[in-house]
């Protein structure tokens, strides 16, 4: 693995949030003011994903007072707390652009009834074992290969006795 890609990898988030496009979602997003920190909830409809990687995006759309607003996550930032689905909305669609010309109930998407609402998360990466249970896995290779390495030591010296007493005769 290459430097950039070890170093991109090292900042993924472990288990990132099972959005679709066309669900809609209440993202929680911390924001610093000054030295003050606090949790401001955008809820909105999921129009696009896009990219992969650290670089994963989603866009979400509402219309807070008749205009409409539309914020860009980082799916993989520090900043996001959470993503919670509130709405399976029906999507035959990768990017809802026509949306934005909608006002309404129209600008919304068809829900998907039958689909429950579940917050699943997606194992980007596993926990790493903490560095004491790496150490005991290391003693106990090595504790193991050292008893194979004497067997293999007592096993080589009866083969040479043995052809010495043939040798012999």
């Amino acid at each position: 693995m290459d430097i950039i890609k070890s170093i991109e990898h090292e900042q993924l988030k472990n288990k990132v949030p099972d959005i679709r496009v066309g669900n809609t979602v209440r993202v929680h997003q911390r924001i610093k003011e000054g030295n003050r920190q606090r949790i401001q909830v955008f809820e909105g409809i999921v129009i696009k994903k896009q990219n992969g990687g650290l670089n994963e995006t989603f866009t979400v759309r509402r219309v807070a007072y008749g205009v409409g607003v539309e914020k860009t996550f980082l799916l993989h930032s520090p900043l996001i707390e959470k993503v919670e689905t509130v709405r399976v909305g029906k999507a035959r669609r990768a990017k809802l652009y026509y949306l934005r010309e909608r006002l309404g109930k129209a600008a919304k998407t068809k829900e998907n009834v039958g689909a429950r609402i579940e917050n699943k998360e997606i194992v980007i990466k596993e926990e790493m074992p903490a560095e004491s249970e790496i150490a005991e896995a290391v003693e106990e290779v090595k504790a193991e290969v050292a008893d194979k390495v004497t067997e293999n030591v007592v096993e080589e010296a009866k083969t040479e006795e043995t052809s010495e007493k043939a040798e012999n005769k």
